[in-house]
């Protein structure tokens, strides 16, 4: 039996809020059985809406019912939160029709009791929508936390490093829909090729405003079953990401140790850019994410890159000196992805920071001896978080004197909005930059 757009997203949120899966993968498994296109779109609208706007949403919940959140049938929860979104941000579907069909799923997936419950709730807030949207908290971290759905930590965190307005803006933003952005891979095609064939196909596609490589696709539905895609003529990532590689600039025949390297992106941009010439050790602590970075390499016909099963945490005497470029994507806090993956806001705890703060130090300080004298070392994550970019990098460059940053003015073509390119480091946000929150530090190894 066919599942309706609306039972698709019920199964799919089930799996991210109670089975902690990420939203994209979720998605994906739940989408494998073709709908049409425009199902296919309103899975998507309505998954991300409804995670980025959780907090919100749950908000308006506890003031139009009884039962507290945590005594709701985790379902019930979901259908109730699949009809909210639908009546506050949605004026394209009619408030019957969003009323009607949480309704039947509640006949599906609850009882008695539970349909007459979502039926009362959600029509009270039908008929009373004023009345419910309005945040009544006094405080200015509440209001923007409850507004944006950023939990209060993160927040009053941000408030004290970048500022009131500046947070406030940056959580707006998190909750816009990025645009796919893709790479092409120039082995086998050129840029300007890849574009034809994109419109061709239908799709409408904008060049990246500082990643040379990359392009910025509007309509992305279904790109991955294009046979550009299937043929490795592009592969999906970011333009911040895409930055890494245009960065560090790797000379061809060049050995390059990657201690982070899944899925891959950078590692096969890396080769790409040696024109798939010299070495590329690729590392990652989990077998499965291998097989990814493989796979990737496969597809793009890229054949430099080896992989190996390492922890970064731990120092491989084997590596010492052996690299002339070392890549340290560390693993980060990812509060520059919200856009993308708004699950992190519910996911993510501010103890994490300092947990991750601990690791990344560590692979820091272990990789930096894999790096010849006279070698670059590239550091990079996708947070906005000090304590794990410039504070980070800082604190580096102090024990460490042989290291210095070097600048990195000439890697970069459009040089709007971003002024610290001749210390060697950007950091992008993505109500600034419109890419993801990204840090990249670029460094020489003097002796």
């Amino acid at each position: 039996m066919e599942l309706s757009a609306r039972e698709i997203t019920l199964n799919i949120l089930y799996d991210i809020f109670i089975n902690s899966a990420f939203s994209n993968i979720a998605i994906k498994n739940h989408l494998e059985k073709k709908i049409k296109p425009e199902e296919e779109a309103l899975v998507r609208e309505l998954v991300y809406g409804i995670l980025e706007n959780d907090i919100y949403i749950e908000y308006i919940i506890s003031k139009a019912s009884k039962i507290k959140l945590g005594k709701i049938h985790p379902k019930i929860l979901i259908i109730l939160k699949i009809g909210i979104y639908q009546l506050i941000f949605m004026d394209r579907v009619p408030e019957s029709a969003a009323v009607n069909e949480s309704v039947n799923l509640a006949k599906k997936h609850g009882h008695k009791g539970t349909i007459g419950f979502v039926n009362g709730i959600l029509r009270n807030i039908s008929r009373n929508k004023d009345e419910f949207i309005k945040i009544d908290k006094q405080s200015k971290s509440d209001l923007v936390s409850i507004k944006y759905s950023h939990p209060k930590w993160m927040v009053e965190r941000w408030f004290k490093e970048f500022g009131e307005d500046f947070t406030e803006i940056l959580c707006m933003n998190n909750n816009k829909t990025p645009k796919l952005n893709i790479r092409v891979n120039t082995l086998k095609i050129s840029k300007e090729d890849l574009i034809q064939k994109l419109l061709f196909h239908g799709f409408i596609v904008r060049e990246g405003k500082y990643a040379k490589d990359s392009l910025i696709i509007e309509n992305p539905i279904r790109i991955t079953e294009t046979n550009e895609y299937k043929s490795g003529y592009f592969i999906i990532q970011d333009e911040s990401s895409t930055l890494v590689g245009q960065i560090m600039d790797p000379a061809p025949g060049s050995t390059i140790i990657d201690v982070c390297s899944a899925p891959g992106g950078k590692s096969t941009h890396l080769a790409q850019i040696m024109k798939n010439q010299g070495k590329i050790l690729s590392m990652d602590i989990f077998k499965h994410k291998i097989k990814l970075i493989e796979e990737n390499a496969k597809r793009l016909n890229i054949d430099i890159i080896e992989t190996s099963i390492s922890d970064g945490t731990i120092i491989d005497n084997s590596l010492i000196n052996m690299a002339d470029y070392l890549l340290i994507d560390a693993p980060c806090s990812g509060l520059g992805l919200i856009r993308r993956k708004p699950e992190i806001k519910r996911n993510r705890k501010e103890s994490d920071i300092e947990d991750l703060i601990k690791i990344q130090w560590k692979i820091l300080n272990n990789a930096k001896e894999y790096l010849k004298v006279g070698g670059i070392l590239v550091y990079s994550t996708c947070t906005i978080e000090s304590d794990e970019n410039m504070n980070m990098i800082n604190k580096f460059l102090e024990k460490n004197k042989n290291f210095k940053l070097v600048s990195i003015e000439d890697k970069i073509y459009n040089k709007d909005d971003l002024p610290t390119l001749r210390h060697g480091y950007i950091q992008l946000f993505p109500h600034i930059h419109n890419t993801d929150g990204f840090y990249i530090a670029k460094m020489i190894k003097e002796r």
